[in-house]
């Protein structure tokens, strides 16, 4: 299991990828100002997919993740 500090160190780097420094860093400043129910998001992410989907999704994700 990876630490808090590299998802923490990989997900900004995704950010920066994504978005160049300047915007992922004013990213991280909008996401700070807002609350942020994590449990209301997790109860809504999934909402309009199956049990089978998601565990078809996961299943996909971890061996995709494995190969590379």
């Amino acid at each position: 299991m990876r630490t808090d500090a590299e998802i923490r160190a990989d997900g900004f780097k995704a950010l920066v990828d994504s978005l160049g420094e300047v915007e992922a860093a004013r990213f991280v400043s909008l996401i700070l100002r807002e609350t942020f129910d994590y449990t209301l998001y997790q109860q809504t992410l999934f909402s309009t997919r199956t049990i089978q989907e998601i565990s078809s999704g996961a299943t996909n994700f971890r061996t995709n993740k494995s190969i590379g």
